[in-house]
């Protein structure tokens, strides 16, 4: 279990040292978070609203085929891109800075 947690560890710390990225956050399937490099209550704001948004698109995607299911997710805005990756026991958020090249 720790090797896992440390492998987990080493993924987010190379994810959060790309150029642009803000942060990360990983939810369990009820959008708490459960692991996060933000700060607490920006953490549950981004959980709550980003949870029920995938669950909203896996819905309509179900609806349209119900043999399909979303993947992911990425939201841009005028600051920020969200990329959104849900499972079926987690979900992996990571708040981007778009304007910030590689």
């Amino acid at each position: 279990m720790a090797a896992q947690s440390s492998e987990v560890d080493e993924t987010m710390k190379k994810l959060t040292s790309h150029p642009g990225v803000i942060g990360f956050l990983v939810t369990n399937a009820d959008g708490i978070p459960i692991r996060s490099s933000l700060d607490h209550a920006e953490a549950v704001q981004y959980a709550g609203l980003l949870t029920l948004l995938a669950t909203k698109a896996r819905a309509a995607v179900r609806e349209l085929d119900s043999q399909n299911d979303v993947t992911f997710l990425r939201l841009r805005s005028k600051k920020h891109e969200i990329l959104v990756a849900p499972d079926k026991e987690y979900i992996l958020m990571v708040i981007q800075n778009p304007q910030v090249k590689s």
